[in-house]
C-alpha cells in the first residue's frame, strides 16, 4: 500500500536509484512534476516512520507545500549522504568522539535506519549508552523513542549539576 506509488512513479529504468530520481523530479522545472514527487516521497515516509502508522502524520503528504519543503530537505540531505565524506564516516572516526556522554537511541522496528546501523555503533562505541525501544519505529515522536530521548537529556543534565 505504502511502496507501490512511491515506487511507481519513477519510471523502471530510474529504480536502481530512488534518490536521484526522486532529486531529478523534486527540482524539475516543472512545478506539477515537483508536487506530485514531493507528494509520494513524504507519504512514503510518513506511512513508514512510525511501528502503527500515525494517520495525521500521512496526511501531512497531501499538503503541497509541507510536502515539497520537506521531501526537497530530506532528499538534499541524502543526495548530499549527510555531508560526510563516505558512508562509514562515523564509525571511522568514533575514537575523535568516544569521550563524549551519549546515547544511541533505536526503535526496534525502524524502516528507515536499519538497526544493523544502530548495533555496528554500539559496537564500535561501546561507551556509548545503547537502548533499543522494542515498541517504535523510527520517529523521534513514538512514546518510548520520546521517553528514552528525555531520559539520556535529563542524565546529560544531571552532569551538569555535578
Amino acid at each position: 500500500m505504502a511502496w507501490e506509488p512511491f515506487r511507481d512513479f519513477i519510471p523502471e529504468d530510474e529504480r536502481n536509484c530512488f534518490i536521484a530520481a526522486y532529486s531529478k523530479r523534486l527540482t524539475s522545472s516543472d512545478a506539477d512534476v515537483q508536487i506530485e514527487a514531493a507528494k509520494r516521497w513524504t507519504t512514503w515516509e510518513m506511512m513508514t516512520a512510525h511501528l502503527l502508522q500515525n494517520h495525521e502524520n500521512i496526511k501531512r503528504g497531501e499538503d503541497d507545500k509541507f510536502s515539497l519543503a520537506f521531501a526537497r530537505i530530506e532528499n538534499h540531505y541524502f543526495i548530499n549522504k549527510g555531508f560526510l565524506d563516505s558512508d562509514s564516516h562515523l564509525l571511522d572516526n568514533v575514537d575523535k568522539i568516544r569521550h563524549i556522554k551519549s546515547f544511541i537511541v533505536q526503535g526496534r522496528y525502524d524502516m528507515c535506519c536499519p538497526m544493523m546501523s544502530a548495533w555496528d555503533l554500539h559496537k564500535a562505541w561501546p561507551e556509548a549508552e545503547f537502548k533499543v525501544v522494542p515498541d517504535a519505529g523510527h520517529s523521534a515522536n513514538e512514546v518510548g523513542v520520546a521517553a528514552e530521548l528525555v531520559s539520556a537529556n535529563e542524565k546529560l543534565k544531571g552532569m551538569l549539576k555535578k
